[in-house]
């Protein structure tokens, strides 16, 4: 019977508002927008209407049960906390710096000479603002001379050197001495055969040195 009601006054808003439009979808509006209400004040829904078209003016309860039944979008779970690191400074490859034992000492000798102390004058202006961080000095020498002795005299040798670079103020705990005698040569064997002469001192000269090793950083 109220179905039979709501058709009847339907037909009559129909034929009396001509100018009814559909400004709102789903539902008929009069020409200044607002929704055309039946005689029992219920929101005229248009033959097309849909649940989706319900609006909170003419469907509250249903725009709640919408609501309700609509996910809830997830919360953003708070991403990883980026701790900046520390990037190591990158270690500079050791440089070495070899001085023939001939230039720096007399032969057979640990006590520098005069142009060995300017060589070792130049070497340590070089170090001036370099950021080093250790210095190994090497003592080497020729075959000549049993192991024991030639083991002191490679010793003494870097000893007298690194007490020369304190002495230009390069601190002493940043060097460090050590003395292998006889037990790398330069010279490969066979280079230098025979007695001992002046020709084969000469010969093994490059096996008399010290060499000297800065490591640092960039």
């Amino acid at each position: 019977m109220n179905n039979t009601k709501k058709l009847i006054t339907v037909s009559i808003i129909a034929a009396f508002l001509p100018s009814i439009a559909n400004a709102l979808p789903g539902y008929a509006t009069d020409t200044s927008g607002k929704v055309v209400r039946n005689s029992y004040n219920e929101c005229w829904h248009a033959g097309f209407w849909t649940p989706s078209m319900a609006i909170a003016e003419c469907d509250p309860d249903l725009i709640k049960k919408v609501a309700a039944a609509e996910p809830k979008p997830a919360a953003a779970k708070p991403g990883p906390v980026l701790v900046p690191t520390l990037t190591p400074e990158p270690q500079k490859p050791p440089q070495k710096v070899s001085f023939s034992a001939d230039a720096l000492f007399a032969f057979d000798k640990a006590v520098l000479k005069p142009e060995g102390k300017q060589e070792l004058d130049a070497f340590a202006n070089n170090l001036s603002g370099v950021s080093y961080e250790a210095i190994q000095v090497t003592g080497h020498t020729d075959r000549f001379g049993s192991d024991k002795y030639n083991q002191r005299l490679s010793e003494q040798r870097g000893n007298a050197v690194q007490e020369y670079l304190v002495s230009k103020d390069i601190p002493a705990n940043r060097i460090t001495v050590q003395g292998l005698g006889e037990t790398q040569p330069t010279t490969q064997p066979g280079d230098c055969t025979g007695r001992k002469s002046p020709k084969v001192i000469a010969c093994l000269q490059p096996d008399r040195r010290v060499d000297i090793e800065v490591s640092g950083t960039k």
